[in-house]
């Protein structure tokens, strides 16, 4: 999802959070979390086959909130977690040669991802992607969630979960390692209703399978909920380029058009005779430029797709597979959510750096959030998103790594 913030709503959105341009620069980041982390990440690699997991410092918010980064790896992928919004910073993994890069975009510091970040690698909530005009009703009641993204409301509104510390726990067994997050967001916070209570589970096996599992419940009043990540990937590196080389195998035989807000208008549409249609693996710059409506709309594809293909016993669907033919570095997302965000990078516009000191432009990163709809709690005839107290909200999404 663009996941875009121009530049000046980045600034408001630090100013929801109490930093302007100069306090956002207040914010204090821990030396060593920043210098040291990639031979942090080289030592952990070197130990092929072993499932590690280190906890270090990263910075310190204005209120005194420590943040800390969790690094964990299966000796052959490594995965670094901030507990700042639940973000994925890093994603070390090897080419077909072996060769090992990071290929997740993020920052390497705590300012940077407060006052800049088009939402790296965050966890979102309460509600991923659009609001139109942030308002929705439940049960005859209306809400009104913040705008921030021209007249309506994105990824859960200025001071979304993205911008929340989360309380972290290490999960390991024998066979998986990682990290769960927690959250409790309080009746009314952003204009949703009822007292939340989220936990998100990142863990990696042996296998290269960074699997992610939401969870949450609601106490008070009935709410709505529609969790994912943002991770944005490169798989050539990040800070490497444009990703139209990337090739696309998506299983979705319909996608929801926009309108000029990039609000769904309802329409389900097929993706066969358009450039929406990577139902055979296709490269992403293939049609990208083209003057089709919809991709004029998006400044590029930031379109939600139907996924369509079948439930396997493990209650989960393939979603998608992209890869990178140069390295040969893979990713395959498997979810059991209806849909999946689609977004080609089109809002980076280079007016800052990432991780590896170099700017991010357009269509150097895509992004794929597993969801339900955008505003579907605006669209009857789109799976619900409510959640009532006594339900539970669960849902699953795995991101394998590989070469090829």
């Amino acid at each position: 999802m663009p996941d875009h913030l121009p530049r000046r709503q980045v600034l408001r959105t630090a100013g929801a959070l109490g930093l302007g341009a100069a306090a956002a620069g207040a914010l204090s980041t821990t030396a060593t979390a920043a210098t040291a982390t990639p031979d942090k990440l080289a030592a952990m690699g070197a130990h092929h086959g072993k499932l590690e997991i280190r906890k270090d410092p990263f910075g310190t918010t204005p209120d005194g909130k420590k943040v800390d980064v969790y690094t964990f790896s299966n000796g052959r992928v490594t995965i670094s977690m901030l507990t700042w919004g639940a973000t994925i910073q890093r994603v070390e993994t090897p080419d077909r040669r072996g060769r090992v890069k990071n290929i997740s975009l993020g920052f390497d510091n705590l300012p940077d991802y407060a006052a800049l970040s088009p939402y790296f690698g965050a966890t979102i909530g309460r509600y991923g992607n659009r609001i139109a005009k942030g308002k929705f009703s439940i049960d005859g009641t209306s809400y009104q969630i913040p705008i921030n993204n021209g007249e309506n409301a994105l990824h859960g509104g200025t001071t979304g979960f993205d911008k929340r510390v989360w309380s972290a726990k290490t999960v390991q067994t024998s066979k998986a390692v990682g990290v769960a997050f927690s959250y409790v967001s309080p009746d009314g916070e952003m204009g949703f209703p009822g007292e939340l209570t989220t936990t998100v589970a990142y863990t990696l096996d042996r296998e290269d399978n960074l699997r992610i599992d939401y969870h949450a419940t609601v106490k008070g009043k009935p709410t709505i909920v529609n969790l994912t990540n943002h991770v944005y990937f490169n798989l050539a590196g990040e800070g490497s380029g444009p990703i139209d080389r990337h090739v696309l195998e998506l299983a979705a035989s319909k996608y929801t058009p926009v309108d000029a807000g990039l609000i769904p208008t309802g329409e389900l549409a097929p993706v066969a005779g358009t450039p929406f249609d990577f139902t055979k693996p296709t490269a992403i710059g293939a049609r990208l430029r083209g003057d089709h409506p919809q991709l004029v709309v998006g400044r590029g594809y930031d379109h939600n797709f139907v996924l369509s293909s079948k439930v396997g016993s493990d209650g989960l669907r393939f979603a998608a597979r992209f890869w990178e033919p140069e390295d040969g570095r893979t990713v395959t997302v498997h979810t059991d959510q209806p849909g999946a965000q689609f977004y080609s990078g089109n809002f980076l516009d280079g007016t800052f750096r990432g991780i590896g000191h170099k700017a991010y432009r357009q269509g150097d990163a895509f992004a794929f959030e597993t969801q339900h709809f955008p505003d579907s709690p605006n669209q009857p005839n789109f799976p619900s998103t409510v959640l009532r107290p006594g339900q539970t909200y669960k849902t699953s999404t795995v991101y394998t790594f590989g070469a090829k």
